[in-house]
Protein backbone atom coordinates (compact mmCIF):
# COMPACT_ATOMS: atom_id res chain seq x y z
CA UNK A 1 0.00 0.00 0.00
CA UNK A 2 1.24 3.53 -1.22
CA UNK A 3 0.71 5.35 1.70
CA UNK A 4 1.52 8.99 2.61
CA UNK A 5 0.56 10.75 5.83
CA UNK A 6 0.13 14.78 6.67
CA UNK A 7 -1.96 17.13 8.44
CA UNK A 8 -5.52 17.19 7.52
CA UNK A 9 -6.67 20.40 5.52
CA UNK A 10 -10.28 22.25 5.64
CA UNK A 11 -11.38 20.48 2.08
CA UNK A 12 -11.08 16.98 4.18
CA UNK A 13 -13.27 17.41 6.90
CA UNK A 14 -16.22 15.63 4.77
CA UNK A 15 -13.91 12.88 4.17
CA UNK A 16 -12.38 12.80 7.66
CA UNK A 17 -16.37 12.06 8.86
CA UNK A 18 -16.94 9.63 6.54
CA UNK A 19 -13.62 7.36 7.76
CA UNK A 20 -14.62 7.84 11.10
CA UNK A 21 -18.07 6.69 10.83
CA UNK A 22 -17.20 3.90 8.78
CA UNK A 23 -14.68 2.37 11.34
CA UNK A 24 -17.44 3.41 14.00
CA UNK A 25 -19.41 1.39 12.13
CA UNK A 26 -17.12 -1.47 11.38
CA UNK A 27 -16.44 -1.94 15.36
CA UNK A 28 -20.00 -2.12 15.82
CA UNK A 29 -20.83 -4.78 13.47
CA UNK A 30 -18.32 -6.82 15.19
CA UNK A 31 -18.40 -5.93 18.48
CA UNK A 32 -21.85 -4.69 19.33
CA UNK A 33 -22.64 -1.15 20.55
CA UNK A 34 -20.37 0.28 23.02
CA UNK A 35 -18.64 3.89 23.36
CA UNK A 36 -16.56 3.36 19.60
CA UNK A 37 -20.59 3.45 18.11
CA UNK A 38 -20.53 7.02 18.16
CA UNK A 39 -20.50 8.61 15.22
CA UNK A 40 -18.51 11.58 13.71
CA UNK A 41 -19.57 14.67 12.41
CA UNK A 42 -18.51 17.59 10.02
CA UNK A 43 -18.91 19.63 12.65
CA UNK A 44 -17.06 17.89 15.50
CA UNK A 45 -14.35 17.18 12.60
CA UNK A 46 -14.00 21.20 12.64
CA UNK A 47 -13.78 21.86 16.27
CA UNK A 48 -11.06 19.07 16.92
CA UNK A 49 -8.76 20.76 13.99
CA UNK A 50 -9.36 23.99 16.16
CA UNK A 51 -8.08 22.50 19.10
CA UNK A 52 -5.34 20.23 18.04
CA UNK A 53 -3.88 18.55 14.87
CA UNK A 54 -5.91 15.90 12.52
CA UNK A 55 -3.39 14.04 10.65
CA UNK A 56 -4.94 12.00 7.83
CA UNK A 57 -3.12 8.99 6.26
CA UNK A 58 -4.14 9.19 2.31
CA UNK A 59 -4.02 6.00 -0.43
CA UNK A 60 -4.12 6.46 -4.26
CA UNK A 61 -5.64 10.12 -3.25
CA UNK A 62 -8.14 8.90 -0.97
CA UNK A 63 -8.32 9.37 3.23
CA UNK A 64 -7.98 5.86 4.43
CA UNK A 65 -6.88 6.93 8.36
CA UNK A 66 -7.18 9.65 10.71
CA UNK A 67 -5.62 10.93 14.12
CA UNK A 68 -6.02 14.07 16.31
CA UNK A 69 -3.04 15.33 18.42
CA UNK A 70 -3.74 18.14 21.20
CA UNK A 71 -1.87 19.05 24.19
CA UNK A 72 -5.48 19.02 25.60
CA UNK A 73 -5.77 16.17 27.82
CA UNK A 74 -9.11 14.03 27.68
CA UNK A 75 -11.40 13.60 30.13
CA UNK A 76 -10.99 9.94 30.49
CA UNK A 77 -7.03 10.10 30.95
CA UNK A 78 -5.83 9.94 34.87
CA UNK A 79 -2.80 11.85 34.87
CA UNK A 80 -1.69 10.00 37.55
CA UNK A 81 -1.07 7.00 35.87
CA UNK A 82 1.55 8.70 33.56
CA UNK A 83 4.89 10.23 34.02
CA UNK A 84 4.89 13.79 34.80
CA UNK A 85 6.15 15.57 31.70
CA UNK A 86 5.80 19.40 30.34
CA UNK A 87 4.00 18.84 27.20
CA UNK A 88 2.42 15.39 26.59
CA UNK A 89 0.86 15.06 23.32
CA UNK A 90 -2.96 12.89 23.43
CA UNK A 91 -3.28 11.28 20.41
CA UNK A 92 -7.22 10.33 19.98
CA UNK A 93 -10.01 9.66 17.43
CA UNK A 94 -7.79 7.47 15.90
CA UNK A 95 -9.85 5.83 12.97
CA UNK A 96 -9.03 3.50 9.82
CA UNK A 97 -11.58 2.48 6.95
CA UNK A 98 -12.31 -0.79 7.46
CA UNK A 99 -10.95 -1.53 4.09
CA UNK A 100 -7.78 -0.67 5.17
CA UNK A 101 -7.13 -1.98 8.53
CA UNK A 102 -4.71 -4.34 9.10
CA UNK A 103 -2.37 -2.48 6.00
CA UNK A 104 0.15 -0.14 8.28
CA UNK A 105 -1.85 2.90 8.37
CA UNK A 106 -2.46 2.54 12.48
CA UNK A 107 1.64 2.61 12.66
CA UNK A 108 2.33 4.86 9.98
CA UNK A 109 -0.25 7.73 11.90
CA UNK A 110 1.61 6.80 15.74
CA UNK A 111 4.93 7.19 13.59
CA UNK A 112 4.05 10.68 12.49
CA UNK A 113 2.46 10.99 15.75
CA UNK A 114 6.01 10.66 17.34
CA UNK A 115 7.89 12.80 15.20
CA UNK A 116 5.36 15.65 15.53
CA UNK A 117 5.60 15.30 19.13
CA UNK A 118 9.18 16.41 18.60
CA UNK A 119 8.73 19.38 16.85
CA UNK A 120 5.16 20.64 18.47
CA UNK A 121 4.49 24.03 18.80
CA UNK A 122 5.79 26.04 21.66
CA UNK A 123 8.33 23.21 23.08
CA UNK A 124 8.95 19.67 21.65
CA UNK A 125 5.96 17.02 23.34
CA UNK A 126 8.07 15.28 25.82
CA UNK A 127 5.62 12.38 25.92
CA UNK A 128 2.67 10.49 24.04
CA UNK A 129 -0.17 9.59 26.27
CA UNK A 130 -1.89 6.53 24.95
CA UNK A 131 -5.49 5.68 26.00
CA UNK A 132 -7.97 2.68 24.85
CA UNK A 133 -10.96 1.42 25.62
CA UNK A 134 -11.06 -2.01 28.12
CA UNK A 135 -13.04 -3.37 25.80
CA UNK A 136 -13.08 -6.10 23.26
CA UNK A 137 -13.01 -3.33 20.74
CA UNK A 138 -10.29 -1.59 22.52
CA UNK A 139 -7.18 -1.04 20.65
CA UNK A 140 -4.75 -1.81 23.33
CA UNK A 141 -3.70 -4.64 21.77
CA UNK A 142 -2.36 -2.67 18.57
CA UNK A 143 -0.50 0.23 20.89
CA UNK A 144 0.92 -3.11 22.34
CA UNK A 145 2.47 -4.20 19.37
CA UNK A 146 3.33 -0.85 17.82
CA UNK A 147 5.61 -0.60 21.27
CA UNK A 148 4.11 1.40 23.75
Amino acid sequence: MLLSVREAFHADVAEIAAVRIAAADGLTARFGPGPWSSNATEIGVVLVMKRGRVIVAVCVGAIVGTLTLSTHRPRAINTSYFTRVRTPIYPTSMAVAPNAQGQGVGRAMLADAEARARTWPGGPGRAIRLDAFDAVAGAGGFYAKCGY
